[in-house]
Parts: C-alpha cells; structure tokens; sequence
C-alpha cells in the first residue's frame, strides 16, 4: 500500500519500527494520535508496535478503534487480523481477510494470509462441532481450499516468497513431499539465503543414501557460509562433524589388531606361534602400516575438509562431551596397541589381556553411539 502523502510523524514512526525501537514508536504515535484521534494509520501502527512487544489485548483494541473510523481500511483489516489470531480467536480471523480479498482482489497477500490460516481455521470449526475430532476426508478438503488461496497469491505475485512458503506449510500438512521440493526450488529461486528452505534443502541432499560424512559437512559448512545463523543448519554439521570423528575409533581398531597378530594372539589349532619376544626390528616395523593407516584415514582425510569443517570439528571438541569422549578411546585403543607392539613380552598372557582392555570398551561404545547424533 502507498505512502504517498503520510504525515511525518508515521514516517519516523516506521523507521523506528524497522529499528526494532517500539518504545519510541508507540511514544510518537501517541503524540500524533492526542494531535488527530481519527488517524488510522497512526492506530494500525500503534496496533503493530504493540504486538511485537507481545501486549496482544492492547494490539487487538487498537485496531478496532482503527477499524471503527473506517471499516475498509486495508492495512487495518489485516493487522486485525493478526490480532485475532494472537489472541488465541483464529477462527474469527477470517472474516477481515475474506473483506480484505472482497475490497482488494489483486492484493497478493490477502490469499496467502488466509490460505496460510485456512485449514487450522476450518479444523477448529469442524472440531468444535464433532467432539473435538477432525476426519481425513475433512482435513483433506480443508487443506485444498487453503492451497488454492495460495496458488491465487503465487499467480498475483511470482516473485513474492511469503506465498511459496505458506504453499510448502500446506504441503506437509498433506504430507506432498513433491509439492513441498518444488516450493523449496522456487523458495530458494526468490532467496538463495532463506534460512529455512536452505536447512531443508541441505538436509536432504546431505542425508541422501551414499552421501558420506566429509561430504555432508562440506554441504551444511556451505549453506552455514550463506545463513550462518541458522540453528538447524549448525546441528546438521555437528552431527557430520560427529560422523568423522567416530570414524577414526575404526583406523585404532585396525592398529590394535595389527599389533595383536604381530605377536600371533589368536593362532588356529595346530599351528604354531611365532617365538616371542619379537625382534626389535619387527615391532619397529608395526609403525609402517599404522602409519599408512593413519596417514591416509586420518590427516590426509582431514586436510581435504573444506576450512569451515575444520574449524568445526575443533569447536565441537571443545563444546560437546561425547567427540571427547570418541577421540579419548581412540587414544586409549592405539596406547593399548603400542603397548602391545613394542613391549618385548615373553608371554602371551598379559598382551591378551590389554588386547581386550583397549578392545571391549571401544566397542560398546561404538555399538551404543551408532544412533547418537553429538
């Protein structure tokens, strides 16, 4: 709506309102409104600033007083219908939007507004008229109607996103995971930053099957670069992050079981042992192929983390108690294998003995984190 001819005090009072500076807002508009009591835009503004300070009563007798002075205000209608809405009296939310349709039919936001509440609205009615239950079929038409309000406000305006995302509510109400992609394409289209189509869209490429946890993390590290507030976003990359760190409790297993069959442990019936204590030479040699392992799991895994992955892993190390713990028994496994390996024992008893020690415990734990995400 134009702000062609608005006094200057509503000009400041917007201003302070895109400043988040309600108190000052609602003051200034006080003073306009003892000035002329029958300013409407002066009230709906006042109505506004009440409501994000969360005095919702208030909010909602401000807008009837805007809408007594005139009862076709645009503006007025819709921030009356907010006012319901917050009030707990969604159901009586929709008469000003149907007014607001009747008076503006070319204005976008009318439909998506009412589409967006629709279904909750007609659900509301139907339960309170059948002891509280809602049918399928209900549901199913309820949500219908609300997707055409929607489909009217996409057609009204294409490059508008508020119309797109009430259009992806309804969606998974009906459980349509086509629709809800497509809105998320188009979402994203409009606003490559919006933060929630994004966290769904890194979501589901990052959980796709085969997509392993280097490449996970470096999809979330990419979509935090673009919305780097996102909540969902950052849990998804600490869960990825979490996924590598666990991999290398694997690479000390494999050393702790190089350095149980270095001294023959577990030999079949009939075979015979190799003589202990092992040469100097062959337990010197165990660091080659751990070495590879590590090299190769490990550092050369970790060097090719995109620099954000990097960084993360570090801090969910310091913020998260369960990497601790991950990478504590990936240390107490490979102390364990050099204990075994570069002791000279004589006897096979106590190596078995550490075998198991460093074995068992990481194991559990393995077993028991399988579905834990940090």
């Amino acid at each position: 709506m134009s702000n062609t001819g608005l006094h200057p005090a509503l000009e400041r009072a917007d201003a302070l309102y895109e400043l988040r500076r309600y108190d000052e807002a609602k003051a200034l508009l006080g003073q306009r409104l003892a000035e002329d009591p029958e300013d409407v835009g002066a009230w709906v503004r006042l109505a506004r600033c009440l409501a994000e300070q969360g005095e919702r009563a208030e909010a909602l007798e401000a807008t009837e007083r805007a809408l007594a002075i005139d009862p076709e205000h645009i503006s007025a209608l819709l921030q009356h219908a907010r006012a319901l809405q917050s009030n707990s009296r969604i159901t009586e939310a929709e008469e000003p939007l149907r007014e607001v349709i009747r008076l503006a039919p070319e204005y976008w936001y009318g439909y998506a507004l009412l589409g967006h509440w629709l279904y909750r609205i007609r659900a509301l009615r139907f339960g309170q008229a059948n002891g509280g239950t809602v049918t399928q079929e209900a549901l199913t038409g309820f949500l219908r109607e609300a997707d055409e309000l929607a489909l009217t406000a996409i057609r009204l305006a294409p490059e508008e996103v508020f119309p797109y995302e009430v259009r992806w509510g309804i969606a998974r109400m009906a459980d349509d995971e086509a629709v809800k992609n497509e809105m998320d394409r188009a979402i994203l289209r409009l606003d490559p930053h919006h933060p929630e189509a994004l966290a769904r869209h890194t979501r589901q490429a990052a959980t796709a099957p085969g997509v392993k946890a280097a490449e996970a993390a470096g999809l979330y590290a990419d979509a935090l670069a673009a919305t780097p507030d996102s909540a969902s976003l950052q849990q998804g990359l600490d869960h990825a992050s979490y996924r590598l760190l666990r991999g290398v409790r694997w690479i000390a297993l494999l050393s702790l079981g190089l350095a149980g069959t270095m001294l023959d442990l577990w030999t079949k019936e009939g075979e015979v042992p190799r003589e202990l204590p092992v040469p100097l030479v062959q337990r010197l040699w165990y660091f080659v192929p751990v070495g590879v392992l590590w090299a190769v799991g490990a550092l050369l895994r970790y060097r090719r983390l995109r620099m954000g992955v990097r960084y993360n892993l570090r801090s969910l190390i310091r913020r998260r108690r369960w990497p601790r713990i991950v990478l504590g028994q990936a240390a107490w496994a490979v102390l364990c294998a050099l204990v075994i390996s570069q002791v000279p024992w004589s006897g096979r008893g106590v190596p078995r003995i550490v075998f198991w020690a460093g074995l068992v415990p990481t194991l559990a734990t393995i077993w028991f984190d399988r579905k834990k995400r940090t």
